[in-house]
């Protein structure tokens, strides 16, 4: 059965996109120089959906999904992906979950149906459930011996609150042993639809082939259910400097992030802005802290700065590893630096060296179909794929003007978290 299309756009002059009377995404591009086919299908299901007394069962679903259907028993999947040269995996975050395969072209036709299969029809099974189980409890407790994992979660706690941005991915111990194969049937069957699904399929395979294998093999979709809703939580505002101390065992070096509140998708030229302020301040040997802290002044051992988009609200981090008796000469450090972008902005030719920079990186991102695939899936479930394209566009078109005018928006030398991690 092959679902008609009831919209398909040009995202490039290589790449469809199409939209199946079902409410199936589909995203399309040839690369016919290579032999192979990826297929990541993204669904809108990540943390920010679950349930407010659920946390950590949209990462359990992604374990429970490979357990099989009822037509394909637990580990059969697996071993029919293995059996022929391919490879799968899986991943969840706050704004998404998202399952992909890479096979030779050849198989795509025998592997499309069961892998639509697992993840349309997932069983979730008494038995595999609890099994399962341990093997997500094994997972958290790996995260907690990380100082890095359990630096970064409580950031994210002081910064978001209650807000679902601020829940662990993973969940607690406690939480996902109160869970049960029924609650996540529902949760299964209220997000895993059309409507929320995107497959990105790159790869030596012409578009009326992948639309025809994808609209038969995704057509099938579980009877909808409906699970409790998250509650909309508002951001506890950053309007002073938040602290939280971690004393850690084992842990050699201090670790400081500062973090602020960026803005979601939806804003995304200032998103852009701060993407690239990150490279100015800690993106490589010639930015601003690593050049000054650690080239120079030799204060951290190494610094960072990152900038995390996501669908409502990013994150702005900065990272330092670094010895206890350096930890407030470094904050006092940074704040100066944001103090002096407020107040001085950037050069045109720092401005440049950094949108050359980013393009290229932009570009080396884009070179393989598993990069390609996620790229433009990832887009297109937390807004729309065509901003994918436009990155480097958008980078270019930005202005010194403009990176001040959000730095001293949002880049508050007065207003941020700061998460310290010592050694006991």
């Amino acid at each position: 059965m092959h679902l008609p299309t009831t919209s398909t756009q040009q995202v490039t002059p290589s790449t469809r996109r199409t939209c199946l009377s079902n409410g199936l995404t589909l995203i399309h591009q040839s690369l016919p120089t290579t032999a192979t086919v990826v297929v990541d299908v993204w669904v809108r299901a990540g943390t920010r959906t679950e349930p407010d007394d659920w946390p950590g069962m949209a990462h359990f679903l992604e374990h429970m999904v490979f357990k099989g259907s009822p037509d394909i028993a637990p580990g059969e999947f697996d071993w029919l992906i293995e059996n022929r040269g391919g490879m799968t995996n899986a991943a969840t975050s706050h704004d998404y979950a998202h399952f992909f395969i890479t096979v030779a072209t050849e198989h795509l036709s025998t592997v499309l149906p069961a892998f639509a299969d697992i993840l349309l029809n997932a069983e979730i099974s008494e038995l595999e459930f609890e099994r399962e189980r341990d093997v997500v409890i094994e997972e958290i407790y790996s995260c907690q011996d990380d100082p890095d994992w359990l630096g970064f979660q409580a950031l994210c706690e002081s910064v978001y609150g209650s807000s679902p941005y601020g829940r662990s991915i993973l969940g607690t111990e406690q939480q996902i042993r109160q869970r049960s194969p029924h609650q996540m049937r529902c949760f299964h069957r209220t997000h895993y639809q059309p409507e929320n699904m995107t497959v990105a399929v790159v790869g030596d395979i012409d578009y009326h082939r992948a639309l025809a294998l994808v609209s038969e093999a995704f057509c099938n979709f579980p009877v909808r259910s409906e699970c409790p809703h998250t509650s909309v939580q508002d951001l506890p505002p950053l309007d002073q400097i938040r602290r939280t101390t971690l004393q850690l065992p084992r842990l050699e070096q201090a670790r400081l992030t500062l973090a602020w509140l960026a803005p979601g998708i939806e804003q995304l030229d200032q998103a852009i802005a701060l993407d690239i302020l990150s490279v100015i301040l800690g993106g490589g040997r010639s930015s601003r802290l690593v050049r000054e802290l650690r080239e120079e002044q030799q204060w951290v051992w190494d610094i960072d700065c990152e900038f995390s988009l996501q669908r409502d609200t990013s994150l702005f981090t900065i990272n330092a590893w670094l010895e206890m008796d350096q930890l407030e000469r470094v904050e006092t450090t940074i704040v100066e630096h944001l103090q002096r972008l407020h107040h001085q902005g950037v050069q045109s030719g720092e401005l440049a060296r950094t949108q050359r920079l980013l393009t290229n990186e932009y570009a080396f991102s884009t070179e393989t179909p598993a990069q390609i695939a996620g790229l433009y899936g990832y887009y297109q479930t937390i807004a729309d794929a065509t901003l994918a394209v436009e990155y480097p566009e958008r980078i270019q078109a930005t202005t010194p003007e403009q990176l001040q005018a959000v730095a001293q928006h949002y880049l508050s030398p007065d207003c941020y978290a700061v998460t310290t991690l010592k050694p006991m």
